[in-house]
């Protein structure tokens, strides 16, 4: 069975050319690159080739960068820095359609160390409520923490434009850029932001490898206190053979972020022209501008997520409805729930995430297959008769 994958924003395929990098670092090349001996030293090198890279791919410096084991741990890491840094400050800004990663760490937070938090609300096209968000920022706020792209629907926030607020307050911003990289130019010299959080596998590099962005002049306080590596910010032996794979998948994902942007967003939107077009009761969840050209998150009225995704594996598809992170609860996905989606529709809301790798083929795929599907799960709903949910 032909497996078409669009699941991307889940995990994305290793990409060739990323594999044949890391392959002689798992064999003959096997030193410790923080050894002070010639074999030790030439995987050094390939890391600090590597760093260089991702600097590149965000245009930060070098130093700037530490390396972490994903994207959770880069977030956590960016939090616990700024709440050491100040100590006395105890009211932290998010909003509420954070990834797990934050959201149920700030929840923690509030629960545990007693912080106020503050949970910024999005409308109902996903869209950040600004005006609340700056009025909340206080001399007490010690750090506003934003995703840059939605995870589930792909929409964007003005994280240049926070970032501006944020400096004027003297306020620590931090953003979860997982989604982000590798789908619109990144630039941290440009956008203002303090830390910035980047996870390998969401950009055909390896699982277990991720990025956290530190602009220089902040006293980080590392998350893993141990031995000196990443200049004391990160303990622990260096996951070289992945590092080096990031590096390479940074290099791609720059040279890829023009097909990104025409091809990959093109497939985007002939897939929901097709599907809005032959399935009555659909509808986009999200902003139709504001967005990731990679990501359509569409609802279904009637129907249930999960059995849709039952019936287009049966076929090969494999899709998501919502993340990945909160794939094993039956609850309507939080973020919809946060845009005030209606309970029967966001149960039926499925992601579709591309790749560069995705073809106009696979797109008719899911449109001939999702189309009987649908109909299939309306006929044996109570929610759907003549035509339309009642």
């Amino acid at each position: 069975m032909k497996i078409v994958y669009t699941d991307n924003n889940a995990t994305t395929k290793v990409a060739d050319e990323v594999i044949e990098e890391m392959l002689p670092y798992f064999g003959e090349l096997y030193g410790n690159p923080s050894s002070m001996h010639t074999f030790g030293d030439q995987v050094g090198k390939k890391v600090k080739e590597a760093r260089q890279r991702v600097a590149d791919f965000i245009n930060a410096d070098p130093d700037e960068i530490v390396f972490t084991s994903c994207g959770t741990e880069s977030d956590n890491a960016a939090i616990n820095a700024a709440l050491i840094a100040f100590p006395e400050k105890k009211h932290i800004i998010t909003s509420n359609v954070e990834h797990p990663a934050i959201n149920n760490l700030y929840q923690h937070l509030k629960k545990t160390k007693g912080y106020e938090v503050t949970f910024v609300p999005v409308d109902k096209k996903g869209l950040l409520d600004l005006d609340l968000l700056y009025k909340s920022m206080s001399d007490n706020t010690a750090i506003v923490s934003l995703m840059w792209a939605n995870n589930e629907t792909g929409v964007l926030f003005p994280i240049e434009e926070i970032a501006k607020k944020t400096r004027e307050k003297g306020i620590l911003f931090h953003t979860d850029a997982v989604q982000a990289a590798g789908k619109i130019p990144i630039d941290v010299k440009k956008a203002g932001v303090d830390m910035l959080s980047l996870s390998g596998h969401k950009i055909h590099a390896p699982k277990g490898i991720g990025v956290l962005y530190v602009k220089k002049g902040f006293k980080f306080s590392p998350l893993l206190i141990g031995g000196h590596q990443e200049k004391g910010r990160r303990g622990g032996t260096e996951n070289t053979v992945s590092i080096i794979g990031l590096g390479k998948a940074c290099e791609l994902a720059k040279e890829n972020l023009p097909i990104m942007n025409t091809e990959v967003r093109g497939l985007r939107d002939y897939l929901q022209t097709g599907l809005l077009e032959k399935i009555p009761g659909s509808s986009v969840n999200g902003d139709l501008e504001q967005r990731l050209p990679n990501t359509l998150y569409i609802g279904f009225d009637a129907v249930e997520g999960e059995s849709i995704l039952l019936l287009l594996d049966r076929e090969g598809i494999c899709a998501s409805s919502g993340s990945a992170c909160t794939s094993g609860s039956l609850d309507p996905s939080h973020v919809l729930m946060a845009m005030k989606v209606p309970f029967k529709s966001a149960h039926g809301s499925i992601r579709f995430s591309l790749s560069h790798y995705n073809t106009k083929e696979e797109m008719d795929i899911i449109i001939t297959t999702l189309v009987p599907v649908i109909q299939k799960l309306r006929d044996m709903s109570p929610f759907w008769k003549d035509g339309k949910m009642v």
